[in-house]
């Protein structure tokens, strides 16, 4: 089968996965609600119960979006890492983006006790916790964007990324060590992720910063094809590096930093999707990879969430544990299937 019919009927399969596993994730939960109910509700036509209207539209509905941007935030900021370094392990959360998020988290949380109870219960508010990791993330980036314009090396950005998390880290780590049990409790569960405590109003920020991320993205696909064969190849071709690396930057940041802000860390996504999708699509165009990622890095969220929640149950486990769980092996089975079928 010639590569263009087989990647258009890989596209068309793969949306329609996604499709279903939206309406899954709507639909299964504690309480089952029958997929034609869902479409009532998500078409604005009348719902045999009430509560079923209230859970899909203000609970269900903004999970299942909060988890298709994060799948296609992240996974495509694993694929601009990984293209920039030329490191297939390379992540979203490479250039200490997260750990920025965590240490402002950390603050917020294990230093709330040291605050007045006025200011400490503003600061502990779900909107104070976005704040406090926006911040963070923020001021690493701009740690991170200074460094580049004085750094000629990418290779270099990336140990000063990594050096950058190693720093934030260790001062959580001092932060924890002089915490109450609650307070790392409360720590813990935001660094475990969670797509379920978005409002319509933290959404829509969300869906403005992903969106415009996607979009430098989009505007950083033709460099990034160029930088497959090296810096030295791609300038010349005429690209300006330089600027083709704050572009793709700053689209990583503007990803990672508000997924990270709004659901918290949460790992393997944006790490192992870029891989299947050249797994399964079997090409570096970029143009392919771009779209290919989006749809999978979506199906793979809204899968594991789903799988999270334990239809029928009252049970939700943490979507960072499911992510990995579930994520990993199949990694490592394409990975070994590809090499079975290239020997």
């Amino acid at each position: 089968m010639p590569n263009y019919k087989r990647h258009n009927l890989l596209f068309l399969l793969l949306f329609a996965v996604t499709i279903l596993l939206f309406f899954c994730n709507i639909s299964f939960g504690s309480v089952n609600i029958p997929f034609r109910e869902v479409f009532h509700a998500l078409t604005g036509s009348e719902v045999s119960k009430q509560a079923w209207e209230y859970i899909i539209i203000n609970y269900r509905l903004p999970k299942a979006i909060t988890a298709i941007l994060a799948g296609m935030g992240l996974s495509i900021s694993g694929l601009l890492m990984q293209t920039l370094f030329r490191n297939p392990l390379a992540g979203p959360y490479v250039l200490g983006l997260s750990s920025g998020a965590s240490l402002g988290v950390s603050f917020v949380i294990l230093g709330a006790g040291f605050l007045p109870a006025f200011l400490s219960n503003i600061l502990l508010s779900s909107y104070g916790v976005v704040l406090a990791s926006t911040i963070g993330s923020f001021l690493v980036l701009l740690l991170v964007l200074i460094v580049s314009q004085k750094l000629r090396d990418t290779a270099a950005i990336l140990i000063v990324g990594l050096m950058f998390g190693s720093f934030t880290s260790a001062i959580v780590s001092v932060l924890t060590y002089f915490s109450t049990a609650e307070q790392l409790q409360k720590f813990t569960f935001w660094a475990l992720g969670n797509l379920g405590n978005l409002s319509w109003l933290s959404l829509t920020i969300l869906t403005v910063t992903v969106l415009t991320g996607l979009l430098l993205s989009i505007f950083s696909i033709k460099s990034l094809d160029a930088l497959l064969l090296g810096e030295n190849y791609a300038r010349s071709l005429g690209l300006n590096f330089q600027k083709a690396r704050l572009v793709i930057i700053l689209a990583t940041s503007l990803l990672a930093g508000s997924i990270t802000a709004f659901a918290g860390p949460i790992a393997f996504v944006g790490l192992a999707v870029p891989h299947i999708a050249k797994l399964l699509f079997q090409t570096s165009n970029h143009r392919i990879l771009f779209f290919s990622t989006l749809l999978i890095g979506s199906g793979i969220m809204l899968l594991c969430d789903l799988l999270s929640q334990f239809p029928g149950s009252d049970i939700t486990l943490p979507i960072n544990a499911i992510t990995s769980i579930i994520g990993a092996p199949v990694v490592i089975w394409l990975l070994l299937r590809k090499k079975k079928l290239a020997s």
